[in-house]
């Protein structure tokens, strides 16, 4: 098993980084330019292994349509590819298979099926129910009104709202429940503004006429969630001056948030033409409470820089940090241990998970192994405590591949030793 030793000889971060392109912008750009009848081109497009997969399967899809045999489509480990081409597919036609890894086959997809049955589609589970792999056939589908429990996936919503501007009649989709997640959400309204689809909130209610989608040229902006893990080394530095280039101000992505978050940390934002300079000012926290309802992707670089930082934390709104690469919340609870830091997940319910600690200490253990679990973000995530534990060991780093291919390049460049 491949491992990486992470080092990092004194408390300072200088420098500059340049970020990967949005993972989420570039996937839903991938869907509009696939139903758009104009054409139109992506700059600065993700280079990250779900984005590169998503075009490579769209470009098989355009090439390899059949009515005859079915054709197997392979997500791997990318749930937006999984969630997008399963609305996408049932209106392309031909017949289709559309599986994913062990892990996918474990992350639900049934309210996105049955929102799609309810519009026409022919999907059909090849395995448990409710779960991938899926046998589709591509027909053409009807608009209306339809209703989905918007609690566990934001994909879900964003799937229905691409294809909705190409079905008859549009579409208007009842959110029920508490959604999750939702700036993704208000991502893809905007991007669909963008090209020329009107949409309008209607309280739960989000309404998506009929409507040809234009061809305007776009350029990807940085990913504000892989900023997360320069923010925690931040934080966890004692000096700071960081340029992360390609972030904006008026950002497509609700994890633009992390500005704020970590004013609490003493983190400052300034905002330039090439992105985004942090530095540090002296600022006294006790402890730290945030709900994550809205911001999943961050919660695991912000939980752990308040450990790291020896802050009492409260953290709500993980349910479905649990339905991702891995169940990241067990994958926090099982690593801090191994630091000597045990974590209270389980006093709301075991279906709404939080996580809470008083006055955490990590133990430096030069024997320390971190398990990613096939996740890119617990690798990222823990990277950084070697600004505060000197060295820290993460097996299987090529998982970062998965949204930030160059991330452990640009650890060394600002001055982290590799070996």
């Amino acid at each position: 098993m491949k491992t990486i030793t992470v080092n990092k000889k004194d408390r300072i971060l200088k420098g500059k980084v340049k970020l990967p392109s949005s993972k989420s912008v570039s996937n839903r750009l991938l869907l509009i330019q696939a139903l758009s009848q104009d054409k139109f081109s992506i700059k600065n497009l993700s280079e990250s292994d779900d984005t590169l997969l998503l075009k490579d399967l769209l470009m098989k899809i355009r090439s390899k349509r059949s009515d005859h045999s079915f054709i197997e489509l392979d997500s791997a480990n990318a749930g937006t590819v999984m969630r997008f081409l399963t609305a996408y597919l049932a209106l392309i036609p031909g017949k289709w298979i559309l599986t994913g890894s062990e892990r996918m086959k474990q992350r639900p997809i049934g309210v996105l099926v049955e929102a799609m049955r309810s519009l026409g589609a022919e999907i059909e589970y090849l395995g448990k129910l409710g779960y991938p792999p899926l046998m589709v056939k591509g027909k053409t589908l009807k608009g209306g009104e339809i209703k989905v429990d918007a609690g566990i996936s934001s994909q879900f919503i964003s799937a229905l709202l691409l294809i909705a501007p190409i079905l008859p009649g549009g579409l208007s989709i009842w959110l029920q429940g508490q959604a999750v997640s939702f700036p993704y959400i208000n991502m893809t309204l905007r991007l669909l503004n963008y090209f020329g689809i009107e949409t309008k909130k209607e309280k739960n209610k989000i309404i998506i006429p009929e409507a040809s989608i234009k061809g305007i040229d776009f350029i990807v902006e940085a990913d504000w969630s892989a900023a997360s893990f320069w923010y925690e080394a931040a934080a966890l530095a004692d000096e700071v001056d960081l340029i992360l280039e390609g972030l904006r101000k008026d950002s497509l992505q609700g994890d633009a948030i992390l500005v704020d978050i970590f004013q609490n940390f003493g983190i400052m934002s300034e905002f330039l033409k090439s992105g985004v300079r942090l530095t540090k000012v002296k600022k006294r926290l006790d402890g730290f409470y945030f709900d994550f309802s809205d911001y999943p992707d961050i919660a695991p670089a912000v939980i752990t820089t308040c450990a790291a930082l020896g802050l009492r934390g409260r953290f709500e709104g993980l349910k479905n940090l649990r339905l991702k690469e891995t169940n990241r919340v067990k994958a926090l609870e099982n690593e801090f241990k191994k630091l000597g830091l045990n974590l209270k997940t389980d006093t709301l319910s075991d279906l709404i998970p939080m996580i809470e600690f008083s006055n955490p200490r990590f133990k430096s253990n030069n024997e320390l192994r971190i398990e990613t679990y096939g996740d890119h973000r617990i690798a990222m995530t823990f990277a950084p405590l070697s600004m505060r534990l000197g060295s820290i060991k993460i097996e299987n780093p090529e998982v970062v591949s998965k949204s930030y291919p160059q991330f452990w390049e640009n650890l060394s460049s600002v001055g982290f030793e590799l070996a």
